[in-house]
């Protein structure tokens, strides 16, 4: 695809910023999109958006967003979503049209809940942690080419979610992943203070411990800067786990190569749930995917290695629940 080849030909990477672990890249870029949109949050403060649930009962794998705006409404993969029935997050990148209501793929990031706590839902400063969501990614990117659905791997989502809550003694009655953050605030604050935007900055190139890549590139600099928070404690959920790995900050010349594997991939065009396409991105050692907008990409993310983020885990599709799963990999871990 011309556009996301251009995109990221011109890019230029800017000094990175290293903390604990977690080495964030700048992508800058002068050019710009015209692409007049509002973000989910400032639909919903401004009760210009309604997210809720399909029905009274609910559907796991959908909710209804409601664009009440005279102009489209971005939601960004990952993005969580809070209340309602239980906890999701958006399976990829949508631009709603306005004056529209639309069904959109998401994927369940609260396990043990399926009551009410509020009639729709809001969103937060999070996004789903950067290991699960390349795992989350990766299965939905396999189903827009199977099937020509946006399902995730739900069990597989549970299950990351599971893990993580072991590893970082974050448990929560309902399975919620917010409580990972939560029970890491301060130290997920930290990542946010340590990592600015700069004014040209479109996306960032994060590594975590040296090993794992990810990149989120946007269309325009305030919205890489209304989400680059997201982002870092996303990424920095994974740095604070792994930290033991290495405090070790990775070259320029390996975030290069990350792009440039990814450009050199073979791409695969689907028509969007709402505006545009969605593009996705098989390439060496690195999967990826992007909207793309009236011959702009709106969201180019990617992610290496999309397996490795499971780990050793094998291929069982039948989950134990949190404290069989907590002394499984209590055993595995001092075997």
């Amino acid at each position: 695809m011309n556009q996301i080849t251009t995109a990221i030909a011109g890019l230029e990477i800017g000094e990175p910023t290293f903390c604990g672990g977690l080495t964030v890249f700048p992508l800058l870029s002068r050019e710009t999109s015209d692409l007049d949109y509002l973000l989910l949050g400032e639909g919903l403060r401004n009760d210009l958006v309604t997210v809720r649930e399909v029905s009274m009962g609910g559907s796991v794998p959908d909710v209804e967003v409601e664009n009440r705006a005279d102009r489209p409404a971005l939601i960004v993969d990952g993005e969580e979503l809070v209340g309602a029935k239980q906890n999701r997050v958006a399976n990829l990148t949508l631009l709603l049209p306005a004056w529209k209501t639309t069904i959109i793929p998401v994927s369940c990031v609260e396990q043990g809940r399926w009551s009410y706590d509020s009639p729709g839902f809001r969103v937060t400063d999070r996004m789903q942690f950067a290991s699960g969501r390349a795992e989350r990614y990766a299965s939905v990117q396999q189903s827009m080419r199977s099937e020509g659905t946006r399902r995730s791997d739900q069990s597989r989502v549970w299950s990351s979610i599971d893990d993580k809550a072991v590893a970082m003694d974050a448990p929560s009655e309902t399975g919620a992943m917010s409580e990972i953050f939560e029970r890491h605030a301060k130290a997920l604050d930290d990542y946010v203070r340590a990592v600015e935007a700069a004014p040209d900055q479109l996306g960032a190139i994060f590594s975590v411990a040296g090993g794992s890549y990810g990149l989120d590139l946007f269309d325009r600099h305030d919205t890489l800067a209304a989400f680059l928070p997201r982002l870092v404690r996303s990424y920095g959920v994974d740095a604070l786990e792994r930290r033991a790995d290495g405090d070790k900050a990775v070259p320029a010349s390996a975030a290069r190569d990350f792009l440039d594997r990814l450009s050199a991939g073979a791409f695969d065009d689907h028509p969007a749930v709402g505006l545009g396409r969605d593009v996705g991105i098989v390439a060496d050692r690195a999967i990826g995917g992007a909207l793309v907008v009236d011959e702009t990409t709106v969201h180019l993310t990617g992610f290496s290695n999309p397996r490795a983020a499971r780990g050793d885990r094998d291929g069982e599709r039948v989950y134990a629940n949190y404290h069989q799963r907590r002394d499984a990999l209590r055993r595995r871990h001092a075997s």
